[in-house]
């Protein structure tokens, strides 16, 4: 969970569930249908020269929290052991953000804040081992994230483990095949990698520290800055602090995806479409409330029009979303 909305801790959350805000707007063709896409072998037609930065990737936004209510649910739920991720994969996901918390035996389970969700990374590491493997034209690209601080509102790591880079480290060394060997080498960021050299494969973008710092020299190097909140290539400004709010988030991503798509197509850019606090849950930023548009619907409409209205969109990056819908991935796929 973002420190905005650990802060309060369970105490204000309890107050604001008397003063909740109006319920998000209905499922529609950008928000809470994921399962109408299907998109399992997007990548597949593409040539292998692409570049990983030049695509427009559909992704989601702390994709397994699926539990813990409306303050920590950020994505439709599709079954616990991370079933929620293959649903979002066969609709076409391909960037994924995993919040992990150290528990007993140096292993890492799924959380978000002090909600556990129900599934283990080994959970996650399987599910998209079988992906792959059934789909060897696509790549998946992962954010890890440490998520404990054992502040109020998040989780506690278990006491006495290895450190979080050394229990990665022998994830890996189980699955050496899975992962793009480039971006899980502690000691060097790798390169932007091409479609080729990374089909069936898991790139790591960014390994990061409880507090949003990099840990060792994991991912792609041009995410060397990623901390928390937004950085050169990163937009996560993920403080919404009412519903009225929700306008300013829009702006944001909107003026991100504008900087994409006219950016070099060499640089890889994620945009995160997620925002909450207290007083603005992640599905009324998605899908809007109390008569102010959410960002999904924003965005279905944004990427669709043309340039009797602005200067179309042409790559979107990585769009890092809250509980998506089917036609809103329809449309970012439809970009590459």
């Amino acid at each position: 969970m973002k420190r905005a909305l650990a802060a309060v801790g369970g105490i204000v959350l309890g107050l604001a569930v008397l003063v909740a805000p109006s319920a998000a707007l209905a499922a529609d063709a950008s928000y809470r249908t994921l399962s109408t896409a299907s998109h399992p072998d997007w990548m597949r037609s593409l040539p292998d020269t692409r570049s990983l930065a030049a695509l427009s990737i559909p992704g989601t936004h702390e994709t397994l929290a699926i539990r813990g209510g409306a303050w920590t649910q950020t994505q439709e739920n599709f079954g616990d052991s991370a079933a929620t991720l293959t649903a979002q994969l066969g609709a076409g996901i391909r960037m994924i953000d995993i919040r992990a918390r150290v528990n007993t035996g140096n292993t890492l389970t799924i959380h978000h804040g002090a909600t556990y969700q129900n599934a283990n990374f080994d959970d996650v590491l399987t599910r998209l081992s079988d992906f792959l493997g059934a789909h060897p034209g696509e790549s998946v690209v992962v954010r890890l994230k440490q998520e404990c601080t054992g502040e109020l509102g998040s989780c506690t790591d278990a006491p006495g483990q290895s450190d979080f880079q050394d229990i990665f480290d022998a994830y890996v060394a189980k699955r050496p095949a899975l992962f793009w060997a480039p971006s899980v080498t502690r000691s060097t960021g790798a390169a932007m990698p091409a479609l080729g050299q990374i089909r069936g494969k898991v790139v790591l973008a960014v390994l990061n520290g409880p507090r949003g710092g990099v840990l060792g020299h994991y991912g792609l190097g041009q995410f060397a800055g990623w901390h928390d909140g937004s950085s050169t290539y990163v937009q996560d400004e993920y403080n919404v602090p009412n519903l009225g709010a929700i306008a300013t988030k829009r702006d944001q991503v909107r003026r991100f995806l504008d900087t994409t798509s006219a950016a070099d197509p060499s640089l890889m850019y994620v945009n995160f479409a997620s925002g909450a606090s207290v007083f603005a849950q992640p599905q009324q930023v998605a899908g809007g409330a109390a008569g102010v548009q959410g960002v999904d619907p924003f965005l279905l409409t944004y990427l669709g029009e043309g340039p009797d209205v602005h200067t179309p969109v042409v790559r979107t990056g990585a769009l890092m979303l809250d509980f998506p819908g089917g036609g809103l991935i329809d449309r970012i796929v439809s970009l590459n």
